[in-house]
This record gives structure tokens, C-alpha cells and sequence, in this order.
């Protein structure tokens, strides 16, 4: 799946786009089948995507909260290529609530990327994670991710991008 959505900054955490309030987060691995039925709810709730399709398919589905809060603020499906040293991402969403100038918190889309690029590292593969872009996001990702560009639409984030990163959303974790 094409990866669309915008990176509107680099935060060290989530930040309340009204009051300027900075919020830790956390982020788990959904366990649970995303049913048709949990998807359904998903999207009419405004999320665009079919998360069942990704879990169907063996992605490990992450998502992202404000610490103390069970909301949903992203959700990132990945899977892990330990034979190639590179995690794909296939799919990143933010909640509907946090899209465009008016939306809650500022510094998801880069937190989930950041999400994929700890794992990247914690499973041996050296922070790459490769996904594939619209082409109209692809300088966008390559300006605030340093992303670089394969062919086509295919990007990867190397090993220094991925560590700059973790390092920006998981600073205490990375001392």
C-alpha cells in the first residue's frame, strides 16, 4: 500500500495543537485479530483504511496513545524481513482527530515511522525500514525523514535516519 500520510513535525512527543501541551506516549503490539467488524467500526468512526487486511496478511498492527489513555491517536502495520535486514511498513494512519492544521496532536506520522525503525532495530535489522510512497509525499519524506528513494516509489529509511529517529521520540530509552 502506498504510505500517505503526512509528517506535519518532528516532536519529542505528542503536542496538543490548541494549548501547546506536550504528552508522553505509548505504543503496543494489537494481539487481537482485527476483525471486518473491528475495521468497519474503524472506519466509520472516520479512519480510511481496512485494518483487518493488513493483520489478514501478517503484519504486526502497533498502536500509538497518549500515556494513561486508551485512544487511538496512529496505527502502523509492519513486517519484519530479518533475511534482508529491513522492516516494510505497509501502512501508517493517524486518527482522524489529528489530521491537518486543526487536528489535535501534532508529531504523530513521525512517531509511528519512529515506532518502525526501534523495532528495525531491536529485531537485528540496523533501523532499515522501507516502505512505498505516494509520489507526491516522496520529497516531503525525504526532507523531514530523511528517507531516500529506491525507484520509483519504493523509500527506505537507513540506519542513520532511523537512529535520528529513535533518538528524537525515545531519547531516554536510547541513553
Amino acid at each position: 500500500m502506498e504510505i500517505d500520510i503526512e509528517i506535519d513535525s518532528l516532536t519529542d512527543c505528542l503536542i496538543d495543537r490548541s494549548t501547546g501541551e506536550k504528552f508522553d506516549t505509548v505504543y503496543r503490539l494489537i494481539s487481537k485479530t482485527i476483525t471486518k467488524d473491528d475495521a468497519q467500526k474503524l472506519m466509520k468512526a472516520g479512519w480510511k483504511f481496512d485494518w483487518s487486511v493488513p493483520h489478514s496478511e501478517g503484519y504486526e498492527i502497533y498502536e500509538l496513545m497518549v500515556k494513561g489513555s486508551n485512544e487511538i491517536q496512529g496505527l502502523i502495520a509492519l513486517k519484519h524481513y530479518r533475511d534482508q535486514l529491513f522492516t516494510f511498513v505497509d501502512l501508517v494512519e493517524s486518527n482522524p482527530n489529528n489530521i491537518g492544521q486543526n487536528g489535535r496532536y501534532e508529531g504523530v506520522g513521525a512517531h509511528l515511522f519512529a515506532i518502525a525503525c526501534k523495532l528495525s532495530f531491536e529485531v537485528g535489522n540496523e533501523g532499515y525500514v522501507q516502505f512505498i510512497s505516494k509520489t507526491n509525499l516522496i520529497e516531503h519524506y525525504q526532507k523531514i525523514l530523511g528517507a531516500q528513494l529506491i525507484g520509483n516509489q519504493s523509500m527506505f529509511l537507513d540506519t542513520t535516519a532511523a537512529y535520528n529517529l529513535v533518538k528524537k521520540y525515545f531519547s531516554e530509552e536510547a541513553k
